[in-house]
This record gives C-alpha cells, structure tokens and sequence, in this order.
C-alpha cells in the first residue's frame, strides 16, 4: 500500500463517494472518514480533503450497480442512515463487491453485510413511513410546504415519491432536523437552504442561481 490517510468529505453521498474514488485511484488505504460539518475528533497531519467530483462519484455509482443493484441499494440507504462510522463498513463492503479486499477483512463481511442489511431495511421502512406521514399546507404563494423530522435522512428517497404524486403542484419538503430540504418546481428537485426556502415561500422565485444543486442520487 502506498499510503494511508484519514478522508475529510463534505457529509454527502457523492462526497463519500469521490472519497472511495480516490482512495482506489491512488492506492490509498483510508483510515477513516471524516465530515467537514462536524466536529473533528483531532487534528491529523496524515489527512487528505475530498472534493466533491460528480463524475468521479458517478464512476464509482455505476461500476457498484453493474456489479449488484442489490449491493447499490445497501449502500445508498444505509449511508442514509447516518449511522456512526457507516463509511468505514461501507468502503470494506465496496472493496469486497469490487474484489480489492484483502483474505484477512472476508472474515467480517458477513457480520457488515447483516448490519447494512438491518440498516436499509430500516431507512426503507422509515421512508415508507414519512410518505404516509406528510401533509402539505398552502403558503398562498403557489407553494405547498411540509415539514418532517425524521429518524433517518430520508428526504432524498421520497422526493421522488411526492414528484409524481403532485407533478403540476410546486412543492417543498423540508426536514428540520437535518436543516435543508427539496423544492420541486414543476420541471425537476432541487435541494435547498432554510435561506433558500424563506425565499421560495415568500416570493415564489424560481431562478436562484447562487443555489448548488448537488441532488444526490435516487434508487
């Protein structure tokens, strides 16, 4: 191995998976992944800052569904779940689906493929559960807002769901708990800031450039 270092991504799906892009890329073995939006644990002189590339997260994407749709399920809706050190099993799983495992980590992968298992059944029943669970309230602005606060980040799963529930009726779905939400404006979802959705709500403006639509991916 060449090196090995600590990741420090931004939180999200296509964060993480730049991060394991990379990690293959440059024959990095990753010690563990760090968030930007939280608290770092220390201060480490062998870390490597991730930039989010779509291309290279979408490289990793479709080379994990070619080899299992199955597999890609798990992944994305147990990363979801945000539960602790989620990347660390995640990135074992994906070495051991694409066959960079070492003998010596088969050992677990029974017990990781379990817990991921468990923890997408989970964020799907979760999901199921919050599409049940929304109702939408007329702003008077063309608008229709709900607010969720789920037990999992659920909120890119559903978006789908409600888009073609309503699909001739703008929308936001925002989760406080996780502070951002979604915004469907008839054509396609973005996902948005509490800034982003004061402005929708009160002024119905449906141009803002300034916001980075980095809309994970659906399964």
């Amino acid at each position: 191995m060449d090196d090995s270092k600590v990741f420090i991504y931004d939180g999200s799906f296509n964060g993480f998976l730049t991060a394991v892009f990379v990690g293959f890329e440059e024959n990095i073995e990753i010690l563990e992944f760090q968030k930007t939006t939280s608290s770092q644990k220390g201060l480490f002189s062998d870390a490597q800052n991730i930039n989010t590339q779509i291309s290279k997260a979408k490289r990793v994407w479709d080379s994990i569904e070619k080899k299992s749709a199955t597999a890609i399920k798990n992944i994305y809706f147990s990363f979801l779940s945000e539960t602790d050190g989620i990347e660390d099993l995640l990135f074992t799983y994906i070495k051991y689906i694409m066959g960079s495992l070492k003998p010596d980590g088969f050992e677990a992968m029974e017990a990781i493929s379990t817990k991921l298992t468990l923890l997408c059944g989970r964020v799907e029943r979760e999901k199921q559960r919050i599409e049940r669970l929304v109702e939408f309230k007329s702003t008077g602005d063309n608008v229709y807002m709900a607010e969720i606060k789920s037990n999992y980040n659920v909120l890119p799963l559903i978006s789908r769901y409600f888009r073609y529930q309503y699909p001739k009726q703008q929308w936001i779905i925002f989760d406080c708990k996780r502070n951002y939400g979604v915004y469907f404006n008839l054509v396609s979802v973005e996902i948005i800031t509490s800034e982003a959705k004061t402005l929708y709500l009160n002024s119905n403006y449906k141009n803002n450039h300034q916001i980075q639509n980095n809309y994970r991916y659906a399964v």
